[in-house]
C-alpha cells in the first residue's frame, strides 16, 4: 500500500511543478484578468493596428474547462492602457434588480442576479459580501450555499449550528479572471434537514434568506479607451453600469434655441437608453475636470482647448477630454446650427455606421413625423398585444420549481385611456404546466401591480394521461394545456404597470417516504397570449400631475415631441438648463425615442405657440411666465398673485398664495373644503394648468423660488414613492416632502363617442332611464301589434 501511496503523491508534485513552469512560460503580454470583451462586429470597427495611434488588438485563448463563459472560449478584447488610479465600486443586489429579500426554499433552490462590468474598467479584486439568515433545523455538515459565476462554482458557504436562525455578514474572495461585461451570480441552497433517505423537499425546515443588502465589491482601475464611434453609446452610456447616468453637456455660454434643442435630442435619445436607472445631465460652458461630456455648439463656439481636425459639415468627433486625463468628449458639431441638428440626429438615428474618431454626416432623414400614442415603449392600443411581442427570449415565460418567482411583464400604456362602459382589460391567457397526479393546491394566480385579479386551480393529469395513453400536444388540442379569458379591472390599470402572473406547483408526495424528485414541476406561458386595449377611449380630465409625472402625458402623446414646446427664461441659469435636459431625459425614459422635433421657445414666445403644449421651466418663480398667465395660474410664487397682492421681493423670503379645493398629503386624500394658505420660505412647485386662449392645450411648469429649488423637483422625479404623491394640479416640494392639492378648474381632452356620452350620461339618472326603456317598450309593442294587424288584414284580403 505504501509504494501505492508514494507513487500517488509523487506523480501530483510532478503535474504541480508542470503546472508551474506552464505559468511561468506564459507571455507577459497576455490581457489583464477581466479582459473587456467586444461584438465581433464592434473590433472589425477599430483602427487596424498598422494606424497611427492605435494600439494592437490582444486575443487570449482559454482552455474550455476554465473559461467564464465556454461556448466564448476564445474571445478578442479591447486594447487599451490602463489608468492611474484605482476605484472601489458597491454594488449592492437592491441595485441589481433584488429588491426584496431572496427567498430560497427546498432541498435545492438557486437565485440568480446580474452584475455588469463597465467597458472603461478592468476589475483587479473582486468580494461578496453576503448577509444572510438560514433556518436552525438544518443537518449543518451538509447544508450550504454554492456560489457560481457564469455557472462556474467558485465558492461554497457552509452553515453552522452557532449562527442559525441569525443575520450573517461574510466576505467571499472572488476570483476575477470568472468576470466578464456581462456576468451572472448565482447562489444556489443545498439543503437537508435529515439524514435519512426520505426527505420532503416541502418541509418548512429548508429555507434560507439572502438580504437585498448584500452587495459585490469590486477594485477596479480604469482603461484608456480608444477614440472610436463605434463604441458609442460607450462610455458616454454604458449598458453594464445600473447606476444613474450621470453625464455633464458642455454648451456655449449664451446658447441658442437651436443648440438647446439639439442638447435636448441628445439627452433624450440618453434618457431612453438609461431608462430605469435615471439619468441627470448638468449643464455649464467649461468642460468638466473629472467626467465625461457631450459638446454641443457650432465650431465657432467650441472650447478653444479642443485640437480637432477641421469642420467642413455636420460632423461627430470622440476625442480625449484635456481636462481629464482618462476621460472623453462626444463633440456634436457644424458650421452653423441646422448642421449641428443634422449631426444631433445622426447620432440618435444612425450610428450603427460610424466607426473611428470623426464622421461627417453627408444626408439625414429623420423619417415621418410620428402619429398619436406610437412611441416604442407603449403598447399598441388599436389591436391585441401578443405576449411574444413583450419579452426579448421566450424563456421569460417559462418556470420551474414548487413556488417559482413570477413571469413578469411590463405594460406601458397611454395615460389617458378611458373605459366608458365600465369594462375592462380583456387578457387570453394560454398555460402548460407539470399536471399533479391528483388534485392539490396548484394554482395560477393573476396579477396586476402586485393587486390579485383572479387566481386558478391547476387540474390534475387526465385518466388517460395516468394509465400512460399520451397524446402529443401537435396531434390533440388535449394535454396539459390550458386558456382562461379574463378581464384586468380598469381601475388597476395606470400608465405604467406591471402584469405577474405566479404558479405555485403543490407538492404530490403522498407519503412520508414517497420518492419525489426536488424539482420535477415546470410551467409556462404560451407567447400567443393577448392582452387587448383597443375598446378604450381616449379621454381624460385635466390637469393630472401623477399623468405627467409617470408617463410625460399629454407631451409624450406623440413620441418625438411634435405638438411640445418648451419654454425657459432668455437667460437661464445653470440649474434651469440641468432641468431643461433632465426633463428631456425623462421623455425619452417614457416614450424609447429621441424628442426629434420639440420646439424651444422663450417667454417672448409664447404668444406664437397657440397650438402646442407647453412645458415651462423656471427658478425665479412665476417671474418667469408671462404676465397674462398670472390669471389663470393656479398658484403664484412671487410677483403678483391671484388676488393682485404684490409677493415679497429682494429677500430670503416669497410668499406663496392660492385656495385649496382638494389636498393630499403623502398620498393620502384629506377632507374637501376649501382654504385660503400662503407659505413662505424657500419651495420648488410642479402645476398644471389650461393654455390660456386654446381650449384643450395644456401647461405643465416647472418653477421654484430660486434656480436651487429646481434641483429638488428633479430628485422627486426619481424616486417612485415620490411620483406617487404628485396628484392635483399643484405640487409644493421643499425638504424632499411633497404636498399636492388641487386648486383650478379640470378641463376635458381627447374624445369619446355620442353613444358612450348618452350612456355615461343616462346611467347617473337610473329612474329616469327605466322610465324611458317602458316607454320605449311599450312604443316597441304598439308599433309590432299595429305591424301585424296589418300583415293580417293583408292575408285576409288575399
Amino acid at each position: 500500500m505504501k509504494p501505492v501511496v508514494s507513487f500517488c503523491l509523487s506523480l501530483t508534485a510532478l503535474v504541480g511543478a508542470l503546472y508551474a513552469a506552464t505559468l511561468a512560460a506564459a507571455p507577459s503580454g497576455l490581457p489583464a484578468p477581466s479582459a473587456r470583451v467586444l461584438s465581433s462586429a464592434a473590433v472589425a470597427a477599430l483602427p487596424s493596428p498598422a494606424s497611427p495611434g492605435a494600439a494592437a488588438d490582444g486575443v487570449h485563448v482559454t482552455n474550455a474547462q476554465n473559461a467564464t463563459n465556454a461556448p466564448n472560449a476564445m474571445k478578442a478584447s479591447i486594447a487599451a492602457s490602463s489608468v492611474a488610479g484605482s476605484v472601489t465600486v458597491h454594488m449592492p443586489f437592491s441595485a441589481l434588480g433584488a429588491y426584496q429579500p431572496l427567498n430560497l426554499r427546498g432541498l435545492e433552490d438557486v437565485r440568480v442576479v446580474n452584475v455588469g462590468v463597465r467597458l472603461d474598467h478592468v476589475v483587479t479584486a473582486a468580494r461578496l459580501r453576503l448577509r444572510y439568515t438560514y433556518s436552525p433545523a438544518l443537518v449543518f455538515p451538509i447544508s450550504h450555499f454554492k456560489v457560481s459565476i457564469n455557472n462556474e462554482v467558485v465558492a461554497t458557504v457552509p452553515f453552522d449550528r452557532e449562527h442559525a436562525g441569525q443575520i450573517v455578514t461574510q466576505d467571499i474572495p472572488l476570483d476575477p479572471r470568472f468576470l466578464t461585461d456581462y456576468n451572472q451570480l448565482g447562489l444556489r441552497l443545498i439543503a437537508h434537514y435529515t439524514l435519512e433517505h426520505c426527505e420532503d423537499p416541502e418541509n418548512s425546515a429548508l429555507w434560507a434568506d439572502v438580504s437585498p443588502t448584500s452587495e459585490i465589491i469590486l477594485d477596479t482601475s480604469p482603461i484608456r479607451l480608444p477614440n472610436d464611434l463605434a463604441l458609442l453609446p460607450a462610455p458616454f452610456f454604458d449598458r453594464r453600469d445600473v447606476s444613474r447616468l450621470r453625464l455633464p453637456f458642455v454648451l456655449p455660454a449664451a446658447a441658442d434655441n437651436a443648440t438647446l434643442r439639439s442638447a435636448g435630442v441628445l439627452a433624450s435619445w440618453f434618457g431612453a437608453l438609461a431608462d430605469y436607472r435615471q439619468a441627470r445631465f448638468p449643464a455649464s460652458s467649461t468642460l468638466p475636470s473629472d467626467d465625461q461630456a457631450v459638446v454641443v455648439a457650432r465650431s465657432a463656439q467650441l472650447p478653444a482647448a479642443l485640437k480637432l481636425p477641421p469642420v467642413n459639415g455636420p460632423m461627430l468627433i470622440v476625442t480625449d477630454n484635456p481636462a481629464a486625463v482618462d476621460k472623453k468628449l462626444l463633440i456634436v458639431t457644424g458650421r452653423t446650427a441646422v448642421e449641428v441638428d443634422q449631426a444631433a440626429a445622426a447620432l440618435v438615428l444612425g450610428r450603427t455606421a460610424m466607426a473611428g474618431p470623426a464622421v461627417q454626416v453627408a444626408q439625414i432623414d429623420i423619417g415621418a413625423p410620428r402619429k398619436p400614442y406610437d412611441a416604442p415603449r407603449w403598447l399598441p392600443v388599436d389591436r391585441p398585444v401578443a405576449f411574444k411581442e413583450l419579452i426579448d427570449d421566450p424563456n421569460q415565460l417559462q418556470v420551474r420549481g414548487s413556488s417559482p418567482d413570477a413571469i413578469r411583464l411590463n405594460l406601458r400604456v397611454p395615460a389617458d385611456l378611458f373605459s366608458w362602459n365600465g369594462s375592462g382589460v380583456p387578457l387570453n391567457l394560454k398555460y402548460r404546466y407539470t399536471a399533479p397526479t391528483v388534485q392539490n393546491n396548484s394554482i395560477l394566480a393573476v396579477q396586476i401591480n402586485d393587486q390579485l385579479v383572479k387566481s386558478y386551480r391547476l387540474a390534475p393529469a387526465s385518466a388517460d394521461d395516468a394509465q400512460g395513453r399520451l397524446q402529443l400536444p401537435v396531434l390533440s388540442a388535449s394535454g396539459n394545456r390550458s386558456s382562461s379569458a379574463l378581464d384586468i379591472p380598469a381601475f388597476r390599470v395606470g400608465s405604467s404597470n406591471q402584469l405577474q402572473l405566479r404558479f405555485n406547483l403543490d407538492s404530490q408526495k403522498t407519503g412520508l417516504c414517497q420518492g419525489v424528485a426536488s424539482n420535477p414541476v415546470q410551467a409556462a406561458v404560451d407567447p400567443d397570449s393577448t392582452i387587448d386595449f383597443s375598446s378604450f377611449a381616449h379621454y381624460a380630465q385635466m390637469p393630472n400631475l401623477a399623468y405627467f409625472a409617470n408617463s410625460g402625458f399629454p407631451f409624450t402623446r406623440y413620441a418625438d415631441l411634435a405638438q411640445t414646446a418648451v419654454v425657459i427664461p432668455a437667460h437661464p441659469a445653470p440649474e434651469e438648463l440641468e432641468a431643461l435636459l433632465t426633463m428631456f431625459g425623462h421623455m425619452g425614459q417614457w416614450t424609447g425615442y429621441p424628442a426629434l422635433r420639440v420646439q424651444i421657445a422663450r417667454p417672448a414666445d409664447v404668444a406664437q405657440l397657440a397650438g402646442k403644449d407647453l412645458l415651462v421651466i423656471g427658478g425665479n418663480g412665476s417671474a418667469s411666465l408671462p404676465d397674462r398667465w398670472h390669471q389663470a395660474l393656479p398658484l403664484t410664487i412671487g410677483g403678483r398673485s391671484n388676488d393682485g397682492a404684490e409677493g415679497v421681493e429682494g429677500g430670503a423670503v416669497t410668499r406663496a398664495t392660492f385656495s385649496v379645493q382638494e389636498q393630499w398629503r403623502n398620498g393620502a386624500h384629506l377632507p374637501d373644503g376649501s382654504a385660503h394658505l400662503e407659505r413662505d420660505g424657500s419651495l420648488a412647485a410642479l402645476m398644471g394648468f389650461e393654455l390660456p386662449g386654446s381650449k384643450g392645450r395644456s401647461v405643465v411648469a416647472l418653477t421654484a423660488t430660486d434656480q436651487r429649488q429646481l434641483i429638488q423637483l428633479l430628485d422627486v422625479l426619481e424616486k417612485p414613492d415620490r411620483v406617487a404623491q404628485l396628484q392635483g394640479d399643484v405640487a409644493l416640494v421643499r425638504g424632499g416632502e411633497v404636498d399636492s392639492m388641487r386648486v383650478g378648474e379640470p378641463y376635458l381632452v381627447g374624445y369619446v363617442p355620442w353613444y358612450a356620452r348618452f350612456w355615461s350620461k343616462a346611467i347617473q339618472h337610473p329612474i329616469l332611464l327605466g322610465v324611458l326603456g317602458a316607454i320605449a317598450g311599450l312604443l316597441l309593442a304598439v308599433g309590432a301589434f299595429t305591424a301585424l294587424q296589418e300583415l293580417a288584414a293583408r292575408r285576409r284580403g288575399v
